[in-house]
């Protein structure tokens, strides 16, 4: 039987992910540029981010030394740009293709551990990053001059591998930002993102419906205070497998949605692509072990 702990972690974790799939709907119902939609995502992520962390006490003195505190920077900066070159990519090349492609995330985490951290990754590991390469090359159709939306289509899917190489250098810089509560970091890398893109936010084009600003109320809200909240307690409870393994939901939602809100059908070739990607992903994820066949040493019967 599941302890109930780790029932609440599942709950927490599926809640956050269902959640996490829902926000190519929200950013394009919104009405707004990327930059804008970011913009305000941080600025009212970060207002409800800071009266939880204030409220549970986590706004402590001496959290971050100089060093954290750059690296936490660096990290946020990483992870707002990611966020606009995401959002920027679901209009151009449709949320199923642009999440598809951003889920190769797991193999930038392996190469940059690699380049920065002098990981050795196995030969499993870089056999399922030859499938996941495979499925990208089908996404991306570089063969079909006619592929739906042309130049669009393929800036959509770049911006996205983008965006998901971005998202690995966030994640490689946090893992040395251990001891700070998640939340807490959270709420730097938001602020932030809020000031960075303060330039870049045009308010000129504000939303000219409530519905629309209900949208960015909510990215910030709900998709990033409530989102974070949901996923840093679940990640707690949860042993590794199963918060892999319930990172799924979140593109198998971003695909059902784009099928039903906007009508979006992926191609044979695309959908065939799409499965390498997420297989590929899976098995790296979830420590899959592919045993490839050893070369025969020289003098070998």
């Amino acid at each position: 039987m599941i302890p109930s702990t780790e029932r609440t972690g599942l709950l927490q974790m599926a809640a956050a992910m269902t959640l996490s799939g829902t926000l190519g709907v929200f950013v394009l119902e919104s009405g707004q540029s990327a930059w804008n939609v970011v913009f305000f995502r941080c600025v009212f992520g970060a207002l409800s981010l800071f009266l939880y962390c204030w409220a549970r006490g986590l706004l402590k003195p001496g959290l971050f030394t100089a060093k954290t505190l750059a690296l936490a920077l660096i990290a946020g900066a990483a992870l707002v740009l990611n966020w606009v070159l995401l959002f920027s990519a679901y209009r151009l090349a449709s949320i199923s293709l642009a999440t598809a492609v951003y889920n190769v995330q797991p193999f930038f985490l392996i190469g940059l551990g690699v380049l920065f951290l002098g990981e050795r990754p196995s030969r499993g590991k870089v056999a399922w990053s030859l499938v996941a390469f495979a499925g990208l090359l089908l996404v991306l159709r570089l063969g079909d001059s006619g592929a739906a939306g042309g130049g669009a289509y393929l800036s959509g899917l770049m911006l996205g591998l983008g965006a998901a190489a971005l998202y690995g250098i966030t994640a490689i810089i946090v893992k040395r930002l251990k001891g700070i509560p998640p939340q807490v970091l959270a709420l730097v890398q938001v602020t932030l993102g809020a000031v960075m893109l303060l330039p870049m936010a045009d308010f000129n084009a504000l939303p000219a419906q409530p519905v629309q600003w209900g949208y960015l109320v909510a990215l910030g809200l709900i998709h990033t205070c409530l989102m974070y909240i949901l996923m840093y307690s679940a990640i707690q409870k949860l042993p590794t497998t199963s918060t892999a393994a319930l990172s799924f939901i979140y593109p198998a939602v971003a695909i059902l949605l784009d099928f039903v809100v906007y009508g979006h059908r992926m191609d044979a070739t695309q959908v065939a692509g799409v499965a390498l990607i997420f297989l590929a992903a899976a098995a790296v994820s979830l420590n899959w072990n592919w045993r490839l066949p050893r070369s025969p040493r020289a003098g070998a019967v």
